[in-house]
C-alpha cells in the first residue's frame, strides 16, 4: 500500500507540475500577443496559490481522517447549496462569458458547482451506510429530492457539463451501492427520452449537433475553438513543435489556458507528449482503484471507488473534447488545466485517497475488527 500511495502522489504531482509549466505558458503568451495591462505571471501566481489551499486542506483531511469528513457531509452540501444559491446574487456572484458560475473577492474566484461534483457523491455516502437497511422507495425519492436542489441550481447557472457529471456520477453510485435498478432505472430512461426528444426540437439543439459533426460549417462560431484544437493538436505530429512553440496559443485558440489546455500541451509535446499524460492518469485510476479494492471498509471502498471515477472520467471528458471525439463542455483537465476551485478540489480528493490508503496500512500494523463490504 505504501507503494501505491508513492505512486499517486507522485503522478499526481507530474501532472500539476507540467499544468503549471503550461499554465504560465499559455497565458503569458496571451498577455504579450495582446498587450494587456497585467503581468505575465498574474494566472501563474493564482495557479499555485489556489494550489497551496488545496494542499492545506488535504494535510488537514490527511489527519482528521475520512470517516469523520463522510460525518460531516449533511453539513458541507448544505455549505455548498447556499454557496450555489449565492452566484445569482447580484454584487456576489459574477457573470463571465454569460453563466453565473463564480463567486468572487480580492480579484480571486470560487466556483460552488465543482464542490458539489464530490460533495453530493460523499452525502450520497453518508446516507447509504447510515441507512441501507431502511432506504426503501419512499426513502430513496427523498434522497433524490433533495439532491435536485443543487442540480437544478447548477443546471441554471447555466452548467450542463457539471450537471451531466453529477447525474452520471449518482448512477454509478446507485450501480455501486446495489440500490434496486426499479428505483432509478426506469425514471431515468423516461426522463432521457422526453428531455432528447423535448431538446431535439429546439431550434438551437440541430444546429449544435451538426456544428459538433462538422465545425467547419461555424467558423466564426461555435465551430471555431473545436477546430483550431483539432489544428494544434494535429499539427503536433509526434515529437510536437516543441515546448513554448506553439502557434495556436497566439489567440488562435481562445481561452487555451482552461478547457482546451491539452491541445496546446499536445501542439508542443507530440503524440509522445499525450500518450505520457495519460499514462499518468491510468496510474492515477489504477492507484485510486487499488485502494477501492484494498479498503475492508464499506465507506472506504465506496469513496475511493467514485473519487477516482469523477478524476477520470472529467479527464476522460476534457481529452475527448480536446481530440474532436465529444462536444464542448466546460471540462477542465484535473490538475492540469487552469482553474482554482477546480483545482482545490481535486487535491481533496486525492487527499480523501491517501487517507483511506492510510487507515488500510495503520489496520495492517494493529489489527482491530473491521467491518466487511456488502
Amino acid at each position: 500500500m505504501n507503494k501505491i500511495i508513492l505512486l499517486l502522489s507522485v503522478c499526481v504531482a507530474i501532472v500539476f507540475s507540467i499544468g503549471i509549466l503550461m499554465v504560465f505558458n499559455t497565458t503569458s503568451a496571451e498577455v504579450l500577443n495582446k498587450s494587456l495591462q497585467t503581468s505575465t505571471h498574474t494566472a501563474l501566481i493564482k495557479q499555485l496559490v489556489y494550489g497551496c489551499i488545496g494542499a492545506i486542506i488535504g494535510v488537514l483531511i490527511w489527519f482528521v481522517g475520512y470517516k469523520k469528513i463522510i460525518d460531516f457531509s449533511p453539513f458541507f452540501l448544505f455549505s455548498c447549496i447556499v454557496l450555489l444559491a449565492l452566484v445569482f446574487v447580484p454584487g456576489i456572484g459574477q457573470i463571465i462569458n454569460g453563466a453565473r458560475r463564480w463567486i468572487g473577492f480580492s480579484g480571486y474566484t470560487i466556483q460552488p458547482s465543482e464542490f458539489a461534483k464530490y460533495l453530493i457523491p460523499l452525502y450520497f455516502i453518508y446516507r447509504i451506510t447510515k441507512h441501507k437497511e431502511s432506504l426503501d422507495i419512499k426513502n430513496f425519492i427523498i434522497i433524490l429530492a433533495f439532491f435536485s436542489i443543487p442540480i437544478l441550481l447548477i443546471l441554471l447557472e447555466p452548467d450542463t457539463g457539471t450537471t451531466i457529471i453529477v447525474i452520471m456520477t449518482l448512477v454509478f453510485l446507485f450501480f455501486l451501492t446495489k440500490i434496486k435498478m426499479i428505483y432509478w432505472a426506469m425514471p431515468l430512461i423516461i426522463f432521457t427520452i422526453v428531455g432528447g426528444a423535448i431538446a431535439y426540437n429546439m431550434p438551437h439543439v440541430p444546429n449544435r449537433i451538426k456544428i459538433y459533426l462538422h465545425p467547419e460549417l461555424d467558423l466564426k462560431g461555435k465551430g471555431h475553438q473545436p477546430y483550431q484544437a483539432k489544428i494544434a493538436v494535429g499539427s503536433g505530429k509526434i515529437i510536437g513543435r516543441g515546448f513554448g512553440e506553439s502557434l495556436q496559443k497566439l489567440d488562435y485558440l481562445p481561452e487555451a489556458r482552461n478547457d482546451y489546455i491539452a491541445a496546446i500541451y499536445a501542439e508542443e509535446t507530440g503524440f509522445l507528449g499525450i500518450c505520457l499524460l495519460i499514462a499518468l492518469y491510468m496510474c492515477i485510476a489504477y492507484s485510486g482503484f487499488y485502494i477501492a479494492a484494498k479498503s475492508q471498509d464499506v465507506k472506504g471502498f465506496y469513496l475511493a471507488t467514485i473519487l477516482t471515477f469523477l478524476i477520470c472520467f472529467q479527464a476522460f471528458l476534457n481529452l475527448g473534447v480536446v481530440s474532436a471525439l465529444l462536444p464542448s463542455k466546460g471540462i477542465t483537465l484535473p490538475f492540469f488545466s487552469q482553474g482554482g476551485t477546480s483545482l482545490i478540489v481535486n487535491i481533496i480528493a486525492v487527499s480523501l485517497l491517501l487517507s483511506i490508503a492510510k487507515e488500510e496500512v495503520l489496520s495492517k500494523r494493529c489489527p482491530v475488527k473491521r467491518r466487511k463490504r456488502s
